[in-house]
């Protein structure tokens, strides 16, 4: 008999899964952005499966709220400017699929080396409060975290203003046509 924990883990990972593959699979970038943020709150949920709140909080804050909807506005910024192709194919897709199939067999082969089932996780040295606490100052700790979560966030904005660099002649020609 299935547990609770363990029903809402199957669904959760099947809706995470597929959610996943249509982000991939959908023609539309707008759709492909929301099913990305449908498989990230499913992530989130096997973090608060997992009794990692805060991971889960940041998953939500970070990924989903922050970088979801910046893709979001990404794709709707940079839509006109890409012109009204609806599928794109590149003259190298085989390569991609070569190697998407060689990365595929390594975690199977990886997989099927470890141990899943025997092995224990170790056992914690502290409470959730001290480690939510160590987690903490090493996020503003120079010599720890501080410097790729100031990198991402410096690449994100450049992500952003190149978008936005990128819409705005198309924006320009479609204002002088609507004036003529």
């Amino acid at each position: 008999m299935l547990t609770l924990t363990q029903i809402v883990f199957l669904v959760a990972a099947v809706i995470t899964l597929l959610a996943a593959v249509m982000v991939v699979t959908c023609r539309s970038m707008v759709h492909a952005a929301l099913w990305l943020i449908m498989a990230l709150a499913g992530v989130a949920v096997f973090f608060v499966l997992l009794n990692a709140g805060f991971l889960a909080v940041v998953q939500v804050a970070v990924y989903i709220d922050a970088i979801a909807i910046m893709i979001i506005v990404v794709v709707m910024l940079t839509h006109h400017a890409m012109g009204s192709q609806d599928r794109q194919r590149s003259k190298t897709w085989w390569a991609a699929v070569i190697a998407a199939s060689l990365l595929f067999a390594s975690l199977v082969l990886m997989f099927a080396q470890a141990p899943l089932l025997s092995a224990e996780a170790p056992a914690l040295t502290m409470g959730s409060e001290a480690m939510l606490e160590e987690l903490g100052l090493a996020l503003v700790d120079v010599d720890r975290y501080i410097v790729p979560f100031e990198v991402a966030s410096v690449l994100l904005l450049a992500a952003m203003v190149g978008s936005i660099i990128v819409a705005w002649p198309g924006r320009k020609s479609q204002d002088r046509e609507d004036e003529s």
